[in-house]
């Protein structure tokens, strides 16, 4: 965390509550200082200086961010108001975390890469244990790996002790999209949150000598030197005599040639190699603009960042459209408005490309990830540590910085959790979490089905339940819950042995004689080898007032639903009544995925859940 960012203030916050246990490690002006607002600060190295030896330093005894994500992740979180926050005077408005007035505590756990690992299981699971006893209530936890079997995995069994206690952990999903199966922190006492965008973005457009014009992003601050149409030149062709026509092409260090760049508007492709970094060497060969061209995705995969010349980063397909105007014509021209600030953007909010997906490849029978919240371009506080960008050529620094990721999506989710918590104290920390997936929306701002990046309809495995919804979860009507046996059960049905499922519980822990995976009661509903029938039962609570809810079906396709009873009525606050669904497959046909839904609604409230089902056999 950086505690001088004013999103730490502790203006009007009282005194610290009398249950925080929790202490500011190196509690100096060089390490961090604490206040009312941020009152807990603490790093675990031992596991990563075991592995790094002599590599770790004194710069490593201390839990001040070096690289701004810790600090734009918290500040999301619970970030106090800051009236004119911007990047660049872009995006300027008031910042605030989801729990805005929420004390706040950061819990340093990553470090520079050793081996290619930057954060050790055994300091997150001495993070884990340190918040427990502290006393928060909400765990944000923006980090996490490939998806592996829950006893090994130190997110996994930190979480579980975190969730036995009350606490409510959110994790993020991972950025290895679009590709399916790469949905990770797939426990199901955690909430797992995608990302998926805004309606607010950062347009630059491209004007072309033959009139055409595209949108593409930018937080460049600065814009063309003049308003006048430049020379346009592929990084290709400006190579120099001595570079790579690869490396030309992603415009890497030293493969481009300044007397055939200078002056000139230059178009390179962004694959892996940092956007900003090719556009240092843009600037630095004399040209006066690039426009970036994604290769990798042929989607809308684009978001600003924060460049260091006129930039328009484009998509794959416009970026074909202007290499083949580039050798279509001897004198290619280009120009490119400079960046600002759109709201109310449509459509939005769509799935980011980068966010990962489902199905959960270690327990298909959940579905990961279970909510969606923004993660493209939020601005939030950050560090003075490094550069917008984190590139060491880079001197500027920023108060608040544009960041996308499902790291970022993931505070948004923590900090609705703690706007949940102050107002229902007794919700658990399953309750909650069902209150936030079945009020989420799956419909965009053109009251569309949600997109994904590729233009096409999103499905479960992108944004779980949906888009959250945060004020409709307040008063969701109804909750699937579940208890820490509950949860044991679910490791049991895994077939885990007394060993495994000791890292988990108190103590020696009896499995029941039979348990299945179909009746374990989580807010969405999956079944990923139907063979024939299979009948589902849950169990939800009233936690609104006396009411009857009908159940509402869309039936996922070549499958017949059945719900049992399909009308269920509360008398009072807290009564729990139980429903079967029974899945069948219709007639042979596809094995591939099928989404439906199942509400439950009074006339006021929609507690949706989302049905997913793979049938066995074509």
């Amino acid at each position: 965390v950086w505690p001088e960012s004013e999103s730490f203030s502790d203006e009007e916050m009282g005194p610290i509550p009398s249950k925080w246990k929790g202490i500011c490690q190196n509690n100096t002006k060089d390490g961090v200082p604490c206040n009312r607002k941020l009152i807990g600060a603490r790093y675990f190295n031992k596991g990563y200086k075991a592995v790094a030896g002599s590599q770790s330093n004194a710069s490593f005894e201390s839990a001040r961010d070096s690289d701004g994500h810790g600090t734009h992740t918290l500040s999301t979180a619970g970030g106090n108001f800051v009236p004119g926050a911007n990047v660049f005077g872009m995006g300027n408005g008031t910042a605030k975390g989801g729990s805005p007035k929420a004390r706040v505590a950061a819990y340093k756990v990553c470090w520079p890469p050793v081996n290619g690992n930057e954060c050790f299981d055994a300091d997150i699971i001495a993070g884990f244990d340190a918040a427990i006893h502290d006393g928060v209530d909400v765990l944000s936890v923006s980090l996490g790996g490939d998806p592996v079997d829950y006893f090994k995995d130190a997110i996994s069994i930190g979480s579980f002790h975190a969730f036995k206690k009350g606490i409510v952990v959110v994790s993020s999903a991972g950025n290895s999209g679009p590709k399916a199966g790469t949905v990770s922190n797939i426990s199901p006492w955690m909430l797992t949150v995608g990302a998926s965008t805004m309606d607010r973005e950062f347009p630059t457009y491209v004007a072309l000598g033959n009139k055409q014009h595209f949108k593409g992003q930018s937080l460049s601050p600065v814009g063309l030197p003049a308003q006048k149409f430049y020379s346009l030149i592929s990084s290709i062709d400006a190579k120099a005599s001595n570079g790579l026509a690869l490396g030309a092409q992603l415009c890497k260090n030293g493969t481009l040639d300044p007397k055939k760049v200078k002056g000139k508007i230059v178009v390179c492709f962004n694959e892996g190699y940092g956007s900003v970094a090719k556009g240092q060497q843009a600037a630095l060969a004399g040209a006066v603009g690039m426009i970036l061209a994604d290769i990798e995705f042929a989607g809308n995969g684009i978001f600003a960042e924060a460049d260091v010349l006129p930039t328009s980063h484009i998509n794959y397909t416009d970026g074909v459209a202007v290499i083949k105007y580039i050798y279509s014509t001897k004198l290619p021209m280009a120009y490119m408005t400079r960046a600002r600030t759109q709201l109310d953007t449509k459509p939005a909010p769509f799935m980011a490309a980068f966010s990962s997906k489902g199905p959960n490849t270690i327990t298909p029978g959940i579905l990961k990830p279970d909510i969606t919240a923004p993660g493209v371009s939020v601005i939030a506080a950050y560090t003075q540590a490094t550069s917008p960008t984190g590139q060491k050529f880079d001197k500027r620094r920023v108060l608040f910085n544009s960041v996308s990721g499902t790291s970022m999506s993931c505070p948004h989710i923590s900090g609705i959790a703690g706007l949940l918590k102050t107002i229902h104290p007794d919700w658990s920390p399953s309750a909650i979490k069902s209150a936030i997936m079945t009020t989420a929306r799956t419909r965009d701002n053109d009251a569309q089905p949600m997109l994904n990046a590729s233009y096409q309809k999103a499905t479960p495995f992108s944004y779980g339940a949906g888009h959250v919804w945060p004020n409709r979860a307040m008063d969701p009507g109804l909750v699937y819950d579940l208890t820490t046996n509950d949860y044991l059960n679910f490791l049991c049905s895994l077939g885990y042995n007394g060993t495994q499922i000791l890292m988990f519980s108190d103590g020696p822990y009896k499995c029941p004689k039979s348990y299945s995976l179909l009746n374990f009661n989580y807010p969405s509903i999956t079944v990923p080898s139907l063979s024939g029938s299979v009948t589902v039962t849950r169990t939800v609570r009233n936690v609104g007032s006396p009411g009857t809810y009908k159940a509402v079906i869309h039936r996922p396709k070549g499958i017949s639903m059945l719900v049992k009873p399909n009308i269920l009525t509360f008398s009072k606050a807290g009564e729990e009544k139980t429903f079967e669904v029974t899945l069948k497959v219709k007639k042979a046909g596809s094995t591939d995925y099928v989404f439906g839904t199942l509400t439950w609604t009074d006339g006021k409230h929609q507690v949706r859940s989302p049905i997913v089902v793979k049938p066995a056999h074509g």
